[in-house]
């Protein structure tokens, strides 16, 4: 499968390596039995995601990750899945208050985003589980594979 994974680590807070990242997205594309060309993510700060979540969610506080789908044209033989943004210091405040792995948890905010991506929405209580149950399933086989943002 060939997609071209865009990716800007914009922030300072964790220090990883951008290696994993096509390998975790194509897993999870693919397992999602998915296909598309393209996918834009971003690591940004604190700042960047405030910011983000305040101009398209009216609330300024911080969250874990913003996916934006792009739109779907039929006739494009092209497919750009969309962008999401993680913020990797929500995962070390929230891996540090509940004894987690930091690189763990911005992985699951990938596999979040991703999974937004492809249509799973956690706004209603049953798509909020039936969305756990497929980042559980995800995160168990990266984990298997040995594949986070490290």
């Amino acid at each position: 499968m060939i997609v071209i994974i865009n990716a800007s680590n914009e922030q300072h807070d964790l220090k990883f390596s951008l290696a994993n990242l096509d390998a975790i997205v194509k897993e999870v594309i693919q397992k999602e039995q998915q296909t598309c060309d393209e996918v834009n993510i971003y690591f940004v700060d604190t700042a960047t995601i405030c910011k983000l979540h305040l101009d398209y969610f009216n609330d300024d506080t911080p969250t874990d990750c913003i996916s934006f789908p792009m739109d779907k044209d039929e006739n494009s033989p092209y497919k750009i899945l969309g962008e999401i943004f993680v913020c990797p210091q929500t995962a070390i405040e929230y891996a540090l208050s509940h004894e987690l792995d930091p690189y763990e948890e911005t992985t699951l905010y990938l596999v979040h985003g991703l999974l937004h991506l492809m249509g799973y929405d956690d706004l209603e209580e049953n798509d909020f589980l039936i969305m756990k149950e497929a980042e559980i399933r995800h995160m168990t086989h990266l984990k298997k594979l040995e594949l986070y943002i490290k």
